[in-house]
């Protein structure tokens, strides 16, 4: 698929690092990023090349939410309409937050609305400080319906109660505060920042991180008389594993396994 509002690229390491690519708007949604975004994040998770994925945006702002001109286009839409065009965001989102490899957020600059839903869906969020956080919908009349899901987990119904209801903006701090946020720094630092956090990421084995990213998700939401017989399955399964064999020989040898590479 040829990309018209993102570029991806993807190092000899397997780092993919996808990048919304509409500067000039500080790259606002529309209808054909939802789309490209959605498809990106579905290739990368079929691709076995593909160990460990980063999401930022161009120029100065990270996600600003909806394209106000693509907003436009909605005015007269019906309420079906209006869930079929909701249905393909909400699809979006469910596919970045499935994608079954390690994802960092580099986000370099304001994530608005929709902006800090692509940050609730990340495994590990790093900020430049000057970046704004904002669920501004309710300014425009409207709610943040559909990240809501992804933004609650991540940062739980107090903080969606405090700021859901006025749509004021937070700093990095606040964001950090509130468990949206893992890391922050300056915007000078941030690229050598996200080296050192590449390089600490790729130490996990390719497999285990997979597999515990799908531990989370599992432990989570699975009945608790269920959680105790499907974590034993998942340890032993993993120390059997060539992988798990391999990590457990380099320990033993004080050697590194293959997949680390300095």
């Amino acid at each position: 698929m040829e990309y018209q509002f993102l570029k991806l690229n993807m190092d000899a390491q397997g780092v993919a690092t996808v990048t919304l690519n509409r500067p000039e708007i500080h790259n606002a949604f529309n209808d054909k990023l939802i789309e490209e975004l959605r498809h990106v994040f579905f290739e990368l998770n079929q691709n076995i090349q593909c160990r460990l994925a980063i999401l930022t945006g161009e120029g100065k702002s990270f996600c600003a939410g909806a394209d106000l001109n693509w907003m436009k286009s909605m005015v007269e839409y019906s309420k079906s309409q209006n869930i079929e065009d909701s249905r393909k965001l909400a699809k979006m989102f469910e596919t970045i937050d499935n994608f079954s490899k390690p994802l960092i957020g580099k986000v370099n600059g304001h994530a608005l609305g929709g902006g800090v839903g692509l940050a609730a869906v990340c495994d590990y969020v790093l900020a430049s400080e000057r970046a704004k956080f904002g669920f501004t919908e309710a300014r425009l009349g409207l709610v943040p319906a559909v990240i809501s899901p992804f933004c609650i987990n991540k940062i739980g119904v107090s903080n969606a109660r405090a700021w859901f209801l006025s749509g004021e903006l937070f700093n990095t701090q606040k964001a950090f505060e509130m468990g949206l946020v893992h890391e922050v720094c300056s915007l000078e630092e941030l690229d050598t920042r996200l080296e050192s956090l590449i390089k600490s990421f790729l130490k996990a084995g390719p497999s285990a991180a997979v597999a515990s990213k799908a531990l989370i998700k599992n432990v989570t939401s699975l009945p608790g008389a269920d959680i105790q017989e499907y974590t034993l399955e998942r340890i032993a399964e993993l120390r059997v594993s060539e992988e798990g064999q391999e990590g457990m020989q380099a320990l033993l040898n004080k050697t590194k396994p293959s997949w680390v590479v300095e």
